[in-house]
């Protein structure tokens, strides 16, 4: 039986999911501070939405970690606890050393060089405290193995821990710590370059477990 042609649900479902990506970046980005009171109404007035979808968001950043919810009193950004980062590094860590043994064999010169090219920027980005750049840097070096992998299951479960474990990172990236990721990067491309699949996975695995024991 063909499935209806329900654009108002398709149009939902966007309208919520787009609710979900503005509220969890404004968290991670820091624009809403950790034990900041989130009243559904003044967030709905803000970005132009009904009241539901920003009800639906608040639950699933619930279940993510960034928001604690207490049902009939408040909503408030979760603060950065230590438990919450190693939890989600442990986590995070684990999917990438996935990501990275899947994607062994796949690896072309031009996805080496985007790495390195990545790192590059990170490096920079480190040396001038542009924490926003050295971000979206590490982002695109970590992308290119878990593009490779293909692996939709372990996109999802990245989707939902890495803005827990970005805000840990943001506060590493802003002080000399930053610079092991540097060398982390440098070790893991290597591997990749080599074909080591074990020690590629190894070091891609150490990048995010070093935030859940030095953050912990």
């Amino acid at each position: 039986m063909p499935l209806p042609d329900d654009g108002a649900t398709l149009d939902r479902r966007l309208l919520r999911d787009d609710v979900y990506r503005r509220l969890r970046d404004a968290i991670v980005d820091g624009d809403l501070a950790p034990g900041e009171q989130l009243r559904d109404a003044e967030l709905a007035a803000r970005l132009g939405v009904s009241r539901t979808p920003v009800r639906e968001a608040l639950l699933r950043l619930a279940d993510a970690g960034l928001v604690v919810a207490q049902p009939g009193r408040s909503t408030h950004v979760s603060p950065v606890e230590a438990r919450d980062v190693h939890d989600a590094g442990s986590v995070v860590a684990a999917m990438h050393l996935v990501a990275v043994r899947e994607a062994i064999d796949r690896f072309t010169p031009a996805d080496i060089e985007e790495m390195r090219e990545a790192n590059r920027r990170f490096a920079d980005a480190i040396g001038v405290g542009d924490v926003e750049a050295a971000l979206r840097a590490d982002d695109d070096l970590h992308a290119v193995p878990v593009r490779l992998a293909g692996n939709r299951a372990l996109c999802g479960v990245l989707e939902q821990y890495t803005p827990v474990l970005r805000r840990a990172e943001r506060l590493r990236f802003s002080s000399p710590a930053g610079w092991d990721s540097v060398v982390r990067h440098e070790a893991l491309i290597e591997r990749c370059a080599a074909g080591d699949g074990d020690g590629a996975a190894e070091y891609g695995f150490r990048a995010f477990a070093s935030l859940a024991v030095t953050d912990g």
